[in-house]
């Protein structure tokens, strides 16, 4: 499998804050991977770097095996979800969703077939004449995500896009945005805190804390092979037996 993006060697400081420390990354094409970790451990300044957002003191980035390092955002092609959603206020879901191939000077019939497709695959076909200020939460993220793929983007970044949602409507979001994945197949990066939500929809995780990635792997791999003290006890409960940490439930 080729890797859709590549990051080398990449240093972030902010004063004396290393928020990545000669990071290495790499996410094969189509998958969902997340960035997991604790506040402060670099994984939202990871994402920001391949976005273009806050550019990487040294090292560099790829995307597709272009170099975009000195690229800006808007000619990266990526599409970029927040956890609070932005949107154009003064206009409906559909009006939202259809801005970006809008100002490609995309074709009408283009225009109005892509909507009308997204709309049908986040689940907002119902709601298309509605504003933003109609919708809920989940339903806000959902048009944010539609208008993040209107654009045909090469990766899709997602910067924790549940995180401000109250727990019921997260799970049924986060197993939606599995779904959805499966569908689209966007080779997408997911930044979460949430064990859980990492654990239930990515095909790789990588875990992050001060700056450095301390594993990578499937969600089996992390949490059943995990590489050192702190992967185990940042993925889930641990107990000491004999001065060796385990899973409770292995424990007999």
């Amino acid at each position: 499998m080729t890797d859709a993006i590549v990051v080398r060697g990449a240093n972030k400081h902010f004063g004396d804050f290393a928020a990545l420390d000669n990071v290495d990354f790499t996410v094969p094409k189509g998958s969902l991977t997340s960035l997991l970790g604790p506040s402060g451990s670099g994984k939202s300044t990871l994402l920001r770097a391949i976005a273009g957002l806050d550019n990487p003191d040294t090292g560099t980035v790829l995307i597709n095996g272009r170099d975009v390092t000195n690229i800006p955002p808007q000619r990266r092609g990526i599409g970029f979800v927040f956890q609070h959603y932005a949107a154009f206020k003064h206009l409906t879901v559909r009006d939202n969703v259809a801005f970006g191939p809008k100002i490609r000077k995309k074709s009408k019939a283009e225009i109005k077939d892509k909507v009308d497709n997204l709309l049908e695959v986040v689940g907002l076909a119902g709601f298309q004449s509605r504003y933003p200020h109609q919708l809920s939460g989940g339903q806000r993220q959902r048009m944010a995500l539609a208008r993040a793929l209107a654009v045909d983007p090469e990766v899709l970044l997602l910067d924790e896009p549940f995180g401000a949602l109250d727990a019921k409507v997260r799970e049924d979001l986060r197993a939606w945005l599995r779904r959805l994945h499966d569908e689209v197949h966007v080779t997408t990066v997911l930044v979460t805190h949430d064990q859980s939500e990492a654990l239930d929809i990515s095909d790789r995780i990588a875990v992050l804390n001060r700056g450095r990635i301390e594993q990578v792997g499937s969600p089996s791999d992390v949490y059943d092979s995990p590489a050192n003290a702190f992967v185990m006890s940042f993925l889930g409960a641990v107990a000491s037996l004999n001065g060796v940490l385990v899973r409770p439930h292995d424990i007999r």
